[in-house]
This record gives C-alpha cells, structure tokens and sequence, in this order.
C-alpha cells in the first residue's frame, strides 16, 4: 500500500504526494483566494480584474459612444462635453439610492469619471458652456470637492450673468471651500440681483456656509 511507511522509498513518495497537495492548496489560497473567506479574490482575479470588489460602473450606450468619440478625435470639446453629459446622467441611473437619497459607491465613481471629462473639456474651450458648468458643478458638490465647485459655478455666472442662483451657489460653495473673498464677491453681486424683502434672509443663508460646508451640497 502507498501509505505502508515502513519502506523508505514509500516515505519519500508520502512527503512528495503532501508536499504537492500542499503546493496545489497555497496556490489555489493565492492565486483564486480559495478557502479565505475574505471576498478579495486572490492573484488571478486582481488581473483579470473578475474580483467581486474589482467590478467597473456599468456603462451607458450614451456613455459608450461619448468614450468612442473621445478616442476617435481627444481634441474635439463637444465629445468630451457628450461624455460629461453621459456619465452624469449614468450616475444618476446607475448609483442614486432613492431610499436615502444619496449616491452610491457607484454613483461616486461614475461623478468623478464625469469631473475628468470637464476639465478635459476645460482645456480645449475658452467659453463653457452654462448647463455644463452647472453639471460639472454639481457633481463636484455630490463629492464634496467644494474648491472646484465653485469654480464651476464660477464659470457658470461667465456663461450666464444674470442668474441670481449661479451667483448664490459660487459663494456659497466659495465660502465652503474657505475661499473667503470670491464668497463675498458672489454675495455682493447676488444681493443686487434680488428682491430687497428677501435680500437679508437669503445673505444670512449664504453666510451659514462659513461653518457648514456642507451647505454647498444643495445648490
């Protein structure tokens, strides 16, 4: 019998048989994280990337073709401005929790994505366009980036300068990014905008966000 040691040829064919067991065994620990029960996966699946935490955002077919187009001709701002558009709304679709309404992991990762098609955007046009700065704006206050938020809505009041709410939401975001000045500059100028019975509570609402930054969150 294989398993009879008293022969020493059959011990060293017992040490070999477990010694392959056990290199069979740590390489299926490693490579396809068998038996850890710690849900990472193991070698394999960090490059194949088929890991359960490895798992990419869905992506739309607006997504899809806003990427191909990028890729088709990268210097072109309007397939960057698509792809901003596609990803924000993909977000929207794929990661709002409407029970809490907030975004998930998901919906974060797809919201960045979508800040990296803006300032791509950014670097081939001179003049942004309004809606895509207030889009741009937007999902940087969802991730609570509230520097470049308000120089969205900075580029927002460029495209637009007679919309009191652009105005209102630069310095509230400015004064969360504790960007003092460009939030009293952005006061001043909304506070001419409106209405003088409502001038006073809307001012008191855009100084709250000096010590609640959080506040830029909303606009």
């Amino acid at each position: 019998m294989l398993f009879d040691l008293r022969s020493r040829g059959r011990r060293r064919t017992v040490q070999a048989v477990y010694l392959g067991l056990a290199v069979l065994m740590g390489g299926g620990l490693i490579l396809f994280g068998v038996g850890t029960g710690s849900g990472f996966g193991g070698l394999l699946n960090a490059f194949t990337g088929s890991g359960s935490n490895n798992q990419s955002a869905q992506i739309s077919q607006a997504e899809k073709t806003a990427i191909k187009q990028t890729q088709k001709d990268p210097n072109n701002a309007a397939a960057w401005a698509a792809l901003l558009t596609a990803r924000y709304q993909n977000a929207s679709s794929i990661g709002f929790d409407n029970a809490t309404n907030t975004y998930t992991a998901t919906g974060k990762q797809e919201l960045t994505k979508a800040t990296q098609a803006w300032q791509r955007y950014l670097a081939l046009t001179k003049n942004p366009a309004n809606n895509l700065a207030i889009v741009a704006a937007n999902a940087y206050a969802t991730l609570a980036d509230y520097s470049n938020e308000a120089a969205a809505w900075e580029y927002a009041t460029q495209a637009d300068p007679s919309s009191p709410k652009s105005f209102e939401c630069l310095a509230i975001s400015a004064y969360a990014a504790k960007q003092t000045r460009k939030g009293d500059l952005a006061a001043a100028k909304v506070a001419t905008m409106v209405p003088k019975s409502t001038r006073k509570t809307l001012l008191q609402q855009i100084d709250t966000a000096k010590t609640n930054p959080a506040l830029a969150q909303t606009c």
